[in-house]
């Protein structure tokens, strides 16, 4: 897939803008706070559904608008053109993802995201829901047949946390099967996830520049080996259950982990060193992703090249651009170092409206 164009209205400090994306670098550039990231989140609002920043909506709409918008044209394997759009609202939970005029459904066509940014670090730093959760999204990516373990485990568990309430009911038993059955469907998918970024996880993060050996490993929240193991262990864990009010084994409670010398780097490793992994991990999925699909993911760099040395740099900004469609946000084009810029590349300068009543962006757009 390729995306062609981006037109945003009434997001963030974007009041109305329409982007061209054809090319296969396009550089970002402006001050802090000038609304550069707004730019690339607008990108994955209409791909995706969601931001990566907030959970919000109203928070993405135009400060004194209802509504806000945007919409990605891209072009799919075969080149047949579509649009795709999320349209939010300010004073209500109503949200329109469109695909070609209809609802957005399971397993449509839609241009894959890897998102680079420093808030990613949360993959590190972050909960182990907000790991599980990027390991089910890359899933979804990779195998889209297989995210539906997911979606059935989420419906039994909540079926069966709902049952805790309801004590001797009879349905208790048939739930907890269904539950056991889509768990080790979910553990599996995820384990083959994990099982194939390993490898390139490792090279990629000693090639950028982490020490000692750096490894990803998917950790069970329970010792069951069967469907029907887990489905007596729920069986077994019901009173205790009932006393917390919700259900305490299962893929739910799982834990990607990511260390360095069999260490957890979330409580052992630098900042600096964190960055590596998520970017270690984030590069190794766009080209596994790369591979299983066909195409690659369009890259989305928010600012990642400041903090890092100029060799590591230089190295970040090689590997994206080796391949595929890339958006790079920065504070000046020149911190993407010697490597030069394209002579196909496009540069888009953002810069904050000095006498706007509110925040507002302005952006012009030249060729390299």
């Amino acid at each position: 897939m390729r995306a062609r164009s981006l037109r945003v209205a009434q997001l963030r400090t974007h009041a109305a803008l329409e982007l061209p994306l054809d090319r296969d670098l396009t550089i970002v550039d402006g001050p802090n706070g000038a609304g550069k990231t707004n730019l690339l989140e607008a990108i994955v609002l209409a791909a995706t559904g969601r931001s990566w920043r907030t959970r919000t909506d109203r928070e993405l709409v135009r400060h004194g608008e209802d509504a806000g918008k945007a919409e990605l044209r891209f072009a799919d394997s075969v080149g047949t053109e579509h649009r795709v759009s999320l349209t939010v609202h300010r004073g209500s939970a109503e949200r329109q993802h469109v695909l070609d005029g209809g609802r957005v459904e399971l397993g449509a066509p839609r241009p894959l995201v890897v998102v680079f940014a420093p808030d990613r670090l949360a993959l590190v730093q972050g909960s182990p829901q907000g790991r599980r959760a990027h390991v089910d999204q890359l899933i979804a990516a990779l195998w889209p047949s297989r995210n539906a373990a997911r979606v059935e485990y989420s419906r039994a568990l909540s079926q069966r946390n709902a049952l805790l309430h309801r004590p001797l009911s009879p349905a208790m038993d048939a739930w907890e099967a269904e539950l056991a059955r889509h768990a080790f469907a979910l553990r599996d998918a995820r384990r083959s996830a994990i099982e194939a970024l390993s490898t390139g996880f490792h090279d990629l993060g000693v090639d950028l520049g982490i020490t000692g050996k750096p490894t990803l490993a998917y950790r069970a929240a329970d010792a069951t080996e069967s469907v029907e193991d887990l489905a007596q262990l729920l069986a077994e864990r019901r009173d205790r259950d009932r006393e917390r009010g919700f259900t305490t084994v299962g893929p739910h409670r799982d834990e990607l982990l990511i260390r360095r010398d069999d260490r957890d780097l979330r409580a052992y490793g630098s900042q600096g060193e964190q960055r590596l992994a998520v970017l270690a991990l984030l590069l190794t999925e766009r080209a596994l992703i790369t591979e299983v699909r066909g195409h690659p993911p369009l890259a989305l760099l928010d600012d990642v090249g400041s903090e890092l040395d100029p060799g590591r740099r230089r190295r970040l900004v090689s590997e994206v651009c080796r391949y595929g469609q890339v958006v790079i946000a920065t504070t000046s084009a020149d911190e993407l170092g010697p490597l030069g810029i394209p002579s196909a590349a496009q540069l888009v300068h953002v810069a904050a409206e000095p006498d706007a009543a509110v925040p507002t962006s302005l952006v012009e757009i030249e060729d390299a």
